[in-house]
């Protein structure tokens, strides 16, 4: 099986929908067995700036997890999809055994 981590900012939109939303859609619309979304309390990237939107009066973006698990074709074949929708945010996978 494989893992797929995806690491976005919770506010960011597709469309008029938020992000999230529309990944955890196309993932149950193309039969994904499990997945979760994750906010986080702080987190950096690229840029090497601190975001903590849980600060007071802060206006950073809250960074977002999304985990999602299935068949290593499957995944690879989502992950495919959601690339020809959306080009943003970063991507891990990585195989994972089921207990």
């Amino acid at each position: 099986m494989l893992q797929a981590q995806i690491y976005i900012d919770k506010d960011e939109l597709k469309g008029t929908k938020p992000l999230h939303q529309f990944i955890m859609q196309l993932l149950i619309d193309n039969g994904i067995a499990g997945a979760t979304a994750f906010v986080g309390h702080s987190g950096f990237g690229g840029h090497q700036r601190l975001k903590q939107p849980a600060q007071q009066f802060s206006f950073d973006e809250t960074p977002m997890l999304i985990i999602f698990i299935d068949e290593k074709e499957k995944v690879k074949e989502v992950l495919t999809e959601l690339r020809k929708q959306y080009r943003g945010g970063f991507i891990v996978t990585h195989q994972v055994e089921k207990w």
